[in-house]
């Protein structure tokens, strides 16, 4: 028979793990070919009494150009890579890109503690096509990490993953709706005494 405090316990803890968001993107939304700034929200540490001390984030392919934002206290790195397709960006060709942006606090003051909320931000531009892009991000904290990478095998919805990967939506661009010119001109007005 299980007791009243272990099921009340074994409650809590279950009600506790679902509560826990993940990181996400602030605006999960993008227009291909437009600048995007990426806003990833950390609403919670790794574990119970720990601190934030890493966010790394890995940047996927078809996210162009990233170029990140510092943050007091924390210090900033990125990796670039060489791209399998190079682009062309202000008249230049891109043979490699960022593919790893990474923010470490300088030492446990510079922290974020499990209660508090930050952002870490990077901008850069979805290339297209429409549909997903997954950025995967690693969170350290002072007592282990978690791993948001967790990708569904299609489709958008992150229903029943454990650790997900941040979703950004990519959609086309709008068609440009071009100003509707009148077939023919319109008969001026009667002049009326």
């Amino acid at each position: 028979m299980i007791k009243p405090t272990s099921l009340w316990a074994a409650l809590a803890l279950a009600l506790s793990a679902a509560a826990q968001a993940h990181v996400t993107l602030e605006q999960p939304q993008a227009t291909a070919g437009a600048a995007y700034k990426a806003v990833f929200k950390v609403g919670h540490a790794c574990g119970e009494g720990q601190s934030t001390t890493a966010i790394t984030v890995r940047v996927p392919e078809g996210f162009r150009g990233a170029q990140p934002v510092p943050k007091a206290g924390w210090t900033l790195s990125v990796q670039r890579a060489a791209l399998a397709q190079p682009y062309e960006a202000h008249g230049h060709l891109v043979k490699d890109d960022v593919v790893e942006v990474r923010w470490q606090a300088q030492g446990p003051a510079n922290a974020l503690p499990g209660a508090y909320y930050d952002e870490f931000v990077l901008r850069g531009t979805p290339a297209g096509p429409a549909g997903p892009l997954w950025f995967k991000v690693l969170q350290g904290c002072d007592g282990g990490q978690s791993d948001w990478a967790e990708v569904p095998a299609s489709g958008s919805s992150t229903r029943g993953l454990k650790a997900p990967a941040a979703l950004l939506e990519v959609v086309a661009p709008a068609a440009a709706v071009a100003p509707s010119v009148p077939a023919t001109p319109a008969a001026p007005a009667a002049h009326v005494h």
